[in-house]
């Protein structure tokens, strides 16, 4: 009977514990020793004492368990889901930036608009004009002064207006309102691209903020205070981004990052240091200059010619007919190449041209300060998105690096062959 009273209790106890093997194991390892006497059989032990130790064991062993899969689940959903804030304040500085998009774009077309209508009805009112400066003179009695009177305020109504075109230059504040509305395109893709790929966190957050204030102040809406000088005493490249932060921490590579890979990158941005964005600037000082030239020329050839007209038919001054007719004709011609032209345009497109070499510029050698390889760009993708951006292939752009190691600032070569 005990025998068969131990099998029961060690049978029952097995199913209960089936699922924990180790600690059915342990339990029947560390099982008393069973003595015969008398033909019976007799524990040590008493049965319940033994199911009540092998079932502590069991649980135990399943408490630890579920407890060790909790935490494991939980660091990984805290690892895997992003702060609901984080994304909240990320879409709104998207919409923020889609309607700054629009806004560029829709006060581009206005002031686009204003180029065309200010050089139209300025010419029409100088040729107007110089045409009937040219009838006075041909007439005399009631007529003349009529002719007189109206071709004089007719030039000085185009002085003052030329006097406020040349002031705001149109064309040059429709190239702004274009590329700040192609770079806030840029930054709303950047900021999706954020938000798809990857956990973004609050440092994403402060990058977009950032950025979208940069923009803001590079590109300035209103016109009256903030307006950009369009006839500054330096050209500088345009900058449109916040400032980079440098980390100093000890060198390591990696991340696809090495020394051969610095090293061109450092030539890269040597070449465009003394080709590209010099040029550039050169370029934008030439169109600066030309601008000056026209902007300065058309009112006062315009004023010239109010003040020839003022004495047409006067005996003691024939000349006064031949000044307002030719001054009123250069003067539509010097309003057409420099507003027909959009020569403002040219000067704000290679001022922007400057300022993205310049961006390239402080792009890569962010990258190279930073010793810390783990929180550079991947090197490799670094590389051929520098090469996308100037135009080349990765063998174009190494031989360019190779090339610049070489001849030094002697070499002759552009690092872009965009523009």
């Amino acid at each position: 009977m005990a025998s068969l009273q131990s099998s029961s209790i060690i049978g029952s106890l097995a199913y209960s514990s089936g699922r924990c093997r180790r600690g059915m194991t342990r339990a029947a390892i560390n099982m008393p020793k069973l003595r015969t006497g008398g033909g019976s059989l007799s524990l040590r032990l008493p049965a319940r004492d033994l199911v009540q130790e092998v079932l502590d064991m069991g649980i135990g062993l399943s408490a630890a368990t579920t407890s060790h899969v909790e935490k494991k689940y939980q660091f990984r959903t805290v690892s895997n889901v992003s702060d609901p804030m984080v994304i909240a304040k990320l879409h709104e500085i998207m919409e923020a930036v889609a309607d700054r998009v629009e806004m560029h774009k829709n006060i581009g077309e206005q002031r686009d608009n204003w180029n065309s209508l200010f050089l139209t009805s300025i010419n029409a009112i100088t040729l107007t004009a110089a045409t009937m400066a040219g009838i006075a003179a041909t007439n005399v009695g009631g007529p003349l002064m009529a002719l007189k009177l109206s071709s004089t305020l007719m030039y000085l109504a185009a002085t003052g207006m030329l006097v406020v075109m040349n002031k705001i230059q149109p064309s040059q504040l429709v190239e702004e309102q274009r590329n700040a509305a192609r770079l806030f395109k840029q930054l709303h893709c950047q900021i999706q691209t954020t938000l798809s790929s990857g956990n973004p966190t609050s440092s994403d957050v402060e990058e977009a903020m950032e950025k979208v204030l940069a923009l803001d102040k590079a590109y300035p809406l209103p016109l009256i205070g903030v307006m950009l000088e369009k006839f500054p005493k330096t050209v500088e490249p345009a900058v449109w981004w916040p400032q980079h932060r440098q980390r100093q921490e000890e060198r390591t590579y990696g991340n696809g990052w090495s020394v051969e890979l610095e090293e061109e990158m450092r030539e890269i941005v040597g070449v465009l240091k003394r080709k590209d964005t010099e040029d550039y600037l050169r370029l934008g000082k030439i169109a600066l200059k030309v601008n000056k030239i026209l902007s300065i020329s058309g009112p006062l050839l315009t004023g010239m010619a109010a003040f020839g007209t003022a004495f047409v038919g006067s005996s003691h001054a024939p000349w006064a007919a031949i000044v307002g007719v030719v001054a009123g004709a250069m003067a539509s011609v010097v309003n057409t190449m420099e507003h027909g032209g959009q020569v403002g345009m040219v000067f704000e497109m290679y001022r922007n041209n400057a300022g993205f070499f310049r961006l390239m510029e402080e792009t890569i050698e962010s990258n190279l300060n930073e010793r810390d390889v783990g929180r550079r760009e991947n090197g490799e993708l670094f590389e051929m998105k520098v090469a996308l951006q100037l135009g080349r292939s990765l063998s174009g752009l190494k031989n360019l690096a190779a090339s610049s190691s070489k001849k030094g600032e002697a070499i002759e070569e552009f690092a872009s062959k965009l523009f």
